[in-house]
């Protein structure tokens, strides 16, 4: 998975795909986010449960341990790797989902410069992508070690010419199980290797080069300019 995403509704449509009947706890605003590309480092709004309530932060994309110094924050967290491996253990209890209307990937198709292509569900809903993380919560205000990386596993079934990763998407009722604190750790992780959407329910379009630079915004970036790769 590339490192640019869009996320340009407002929560109360993110809140709405997850179909979560608890309270909100709303720190992200009520107005669009207006967000057509993302890069790391990026302020987007990430959900988590706290009790019985659903909570929405604006959080850092981009996580990394606070005793590592001499490295960028990675932005994803491999699956295969994230639930046991030491880089990632102090974060990997703390599920959250990352609802978005598209990401990016470019394509090396034989010019000069990379096309880029708009991933998004076929439906045009949100996606729902798994993710960890450090975040507020009622016990911690925000803190400068705050941040989440997305859970990105293999891609098969067809990406695979997009990009060899792809972001765990989850439908609302994995990732309310994903999100509830009952959930074990381990059928979280069963969850998250077998139970993502499979690549049918996407579809990728090309868009404009524009979207390379991480100074343009705007609705413009998210227009296809040439059919279907599928």
């Amino acid at each position: 998975m590339c490192g640019r995403l869009s996320q340009y509704r407002g929560i109360h449509d993110f809140v709405a795909a997850l179909s979560i009947p608890n309270a909100l706890i709303n720190y992200a605003g009520d107005q669009p986010f207006e967000c057509y590309n993302a890069a790391p480092s990026t302020q987007l709004a990430l959900f988590h449960q706290e009790g019985q309530f659903l909570r929405a932060d604006m959080v850092r994309w981009g996580w990394r341990p606070h005793w590592i110094k001499d490295r960028a924050a990675p932005i994803n967290a491999r699956i295969e790797k994230a639930a046991h491996g030491l880089f990632f253990r102090a974060i990997w209890p703390h599920r959250a989902i990352i609802a978005i209307d598209n990401w990016f990937e470019w394509v090396d198709e034989g010019e000069p410069k990379k096309q880029p292509y708009l991933i998004r569900r076929r439906d045009r809903v949100p996606i729902l992508c798994a993710a960890i993380g450090q975040y507020p919560s009622a016990e911690h205000g925000p803190s400068e070690h705050d941040g989440f990386v997305i859970i990105t596993s293999d891609n098969t079934g067809g990406m695979l010419n997009i990009h060899d990763r792809r972001p765990v998407t989850l439908s609302p009722e994995r990732a309310r199980e994903w999100l509830n604190p009952a959930t074990p750790q381990e059928h979280a992780e069963q969850m998250v290797l077998l139970q993502s959407e499979p690549t049918e329910a996407f579809e990728w379009l090309q868009v404009d080069r524009a979207i390379g630079n991480v100074r343009n915004q705007g609705p413009d970036l998210i227009k296809p300019i040439g059919d279907s790769l599928l």
